[in-house]
């Protein structure tokens, strides 16, 4: 047994702290992206305060958790996110942040380039004006690019182009990496979950199977030098494993802690089946963290299910726990883009309930318009 399968197997069981822990600070934003995962638009006036937000990230400096990968909404509205990064990189937590580039003027991109403790990452989620303003708006490509500008303009190294892979953008991955590398970037692609406003507009969005194999191979091609944080790990059933632990780690190494202090397994799956508790509670995120019960049966040996047969289960671990939650498929079910087609089949066999966010802060009411007025170029 090698040493990488030895620490994949340690993490499964969970750890004692999060590796990364994913942080919503706010629910406001500026912008209404329709594939936002946690909904977001409106602020939450349950949210933390700045007070308990410090006591949280005291907790993350006992845990000796390693950094905090901090998002929204859009965190630098909040009027404290700059006093809670500097607070956070003061107490040994380092901060990764994601940003649609509103706030991150030449002043900020400067003070930015001072702290070594943080990193940066700029969503955008199309090469062209016109695929990305589709899905996060009119004008938030220019947002973006200009936030880019600044950032590379003030000597901040190595921040992120962070980019969902998209059935319209996963032909203009060269182009997307060509204009990472024009501002000094690194391009980090994430998979789309149908989370969020995402469960409205999933299949008109998500990767064809065709283009699930070309993002693979891309991927192996570009190696070590694009950034995926293991949200890819269900390619792996094409053969190859991909760089990256290539497990779900809800619950075992990362977990999400809401606006409101909320703690739920996974990033992509904010909903009450997989609320673990809130930093409120007595004992804190470390109570949750250690000692809910959700947190247990995640970390306890999970059966195979309907993926026991495929010779590609080791591969894969059966997928996503919330891209099948949220189409309907069952937790021990084959996830619905298997590179084998088995969730393909059992979406095909009828029309799955699909349950609901629980969480919902747009600022409009029903299913979004998802309008691409020009069809990318391959």
């Amino acid at each position: 047994m090698t040493t990488t399968s030895r620490l994949v197997d340690h993490f499964e069981h969970g750890l004692d702290a999060p590796i990364c822990l994913t942080w919503e600070l706010t629910y406001a934003c500026n912008l209404a992206c329709a594939h936002c995962l946690s909904s977001s638009g409106r602020r939450d006036p349950r949210e933390l305060c700045t007070a308990q937000a410090e006591t949280v990230i005291d907790e993350l400096e006992a845990m000796q958790v390693f950094y905090v990968n901090i998002g929204g909404g859009e965190p630098t509205v909040r009027a404290d996110f700059w006093d809670l990064l500097e607070y956070a990189t003061g107490h040994h937590v380092g901060v990764k942040f994601s940003t649609n580039g509103v706030r991150i003027t030449p002043r900020a991109a400067e003070r930015l380039a001072r702290n070594d403790y943080v990193d940066v990452q700029i969503s955008l989620d199309g090469a062209t004006a016109d695929v990305n303003d589709a899905v996060r708006g009119t004008g938030s490509y220019a947002t973006a690019v200009r936030a880019m500008e600044h950032l590379s303009a003030a000597g901040v190294k190595n921040f992120k182009l962070s980019v969902v892979c998209t059935r319209h953008n996963i032909p203009q991955l060269d182009a997307l990496k060509a204009l990472a590398d024009r501002h000094g970037a690194q391009l980090r692609l994430t998979r789309l979950r149908p989370s969020g406003r995402a469960t409205d507009v999933w299949d008109d969005l998500h990767p064809t199977a065709a283009q699930q194999r070309v993002l693979y191979d891309w991927l192996l091609a570009h190696g070590e030098q694009v950034l995926t944080g293991d949200s890819f790990f269900h390619l792996s059933a094409y053969g190859e494993a991909l760089p990256g632990l290539n497990l779900c780690g809800a619950g075992r190494v990362v977990c999400l802690i809401d606006p409101v202090g909320d703690v739920y397994a996974c990033p992509f799956a904010l909903h009450e089946e997989f609320l673990a508790g809130n930093v409120r509670d007595l004992g804190g995120f470390t109570g949750v963290w250690r000692a809910s019960g959700l947190f247990r049966r995640l970390r306890s040996p999970q059966h195979a299910g309907a993926c026991g047969s495929c010779g590609f289960y080791d591969a894969c671990k059966g997928g996503c726990m919330a891209a099948k939650f949220f189409t309907g498929l069952p937790l021990d079910g084959p996830d619905p883009e298997c590179v084998q087609g088995h969730g393909e089949k059992r979406l095909a066999g009828g029309p799955q309930p699909r349950p609901r966010p629980t969480v919902d802060h747009s600022r409009r009411p029903g299913p979004v318009d998802l309008v691409l007025t020009r069809r990318a170029e391959g």
